[in-house]
């Protein structure tokens, strides 16, 4: 069964590879690096029809070259990721997915935190030019435009932060929640068109800043969201570096009772992340997960979170 993953980090081991490499040969490939989890080979194997690839940008890299940072990997989207491998097809306007023929792949190029542009939205019209369809406010930490989830003073949206909200709803881009501190998370909803969690899960099956209490997930239901559960262990059970994917149904199970069956899809969080749900380590096991889904839910509902749910709630069914 094909699969819809809306974020991966693929993009950023590209680029630590390419600053610290010496040689030609200390470069990943990105179509059968063993170092990479959502390698070309692997998302053939997984039957993954479309990935999202996050720009993201650590938070130690001075303010003055962070858009040289996100430019970097965007090169390398489009070098490395789409050039190189005809299978895969940059996805620039939502459309685009009804192109896609069998056995090929959909590239999504997103954005994780603001970081990237700071306050000059000349270089957010960029990215929106370059193809990123798909923008988180923050990660943890704060920028210009929200608070990040791990950040203390827990505030929402700046006055900066809601006009890049209605710049990303005048653009059909998803406005992400992932790593909004609740304030924040509100005033997406508020204002978004087009709210999306590309990799979070339930907080009341595991209490991290990172998932989303019942009254949020309502909330992005009732906006015709989508959430999309992540694959991170600490996200999924409670002070465990170890899960199971039955701990992982337990999330898709909650949501599921909260109203979100059709609204659920997967955010593996690839590349991103250090330890695994056994049987899910990268994105060859993903019928895994789709197998065992498939006790539990009918291959209708497990379709949708597939990729059914995110075809019929992309912004381009909007336009």
């Amino acid at each position: 069964m094909k699969v819809i993953d809306t974020h991966c980090d693929a993009l950023l081991k590209l680029q630590h590879a390419k600053r610290n490499a010496y040689k030609p040969e200390q470069l990943l490939d990105y179509r059968n690096s063993e170092k990479l989890d959502t390698n070309l080979v692997r998302l053939q194997q997984g039957e993954v029809a479309v990935q999202f690839y996050a720009i993201f940008i650590n938070p130690d890299v001075p303010s003055d070259e962070k858009w040289q940072h996100a430019l970097e990997q965007i090169d390398l989207f489009y070098t490395e990721v789409i050039e190189k491998n005809p299978e895969v097809k940059h996805i620039r306007r939502w459309q685009d997915l009804e192109s896609l023929k069998v056995g090929e792949i959909g590239a999504v190029l997103a954005l994780e935190g603001a970081d990237a542009f700071g306050n000059d939205l000349a270089k957010l019209r960029t990215l929106y030019r370059l193809g990123m369809l798909s923008m988180g406010m923050t990660w943890n930490n704060a920028n210009l435009c929200a608070d990040g989830a791990g950040e203390p003073r827990g505030g929402g949206l700046t006055l900066l932060g809601k006009e890049v909200v209605k710049l990303n709803n005048e653009h059909h881009v998803f406005t992400d929640v992932s790593h909004s501190t609740v304030k924040g998370f509100w005033d997406i909803i508020e204002l978004s068109d087009y709210p999306i969690a590309t990799h979070s899960n339930a907080r009341a099956i595991c209490d991290h800043p990172r998932n989303l209490y019942d009254d949020q997930v309502k909330g992005m239901f009732e906006k015709n969201g989508l959430i999309h559960v992540v694959y991170n262990p600490p996200f999924i059970k409670a002070d465990s570096k170890e899960a199971t994917i039955s701990d992982l149904l337990k999330h898709i199970d909650h949501l599921c009772a909260l109203g979100g069956v059709k609204q659920i899809g997967f955010g593996s969080d690839f590349d991103g992340i250090s330890t695994f749900v056994t049987g899910l380590e990268n994105a060859a096991k993903y019928q895994n997960l789709i197998e065992a889904l498939l006790k539990h839910y009918s291959e209708d509902e497990v379709k949708g979170f597939a990729y059914q749910n995110f075809l019929d709630h992309r912004p381009g069914l909007y336009v």
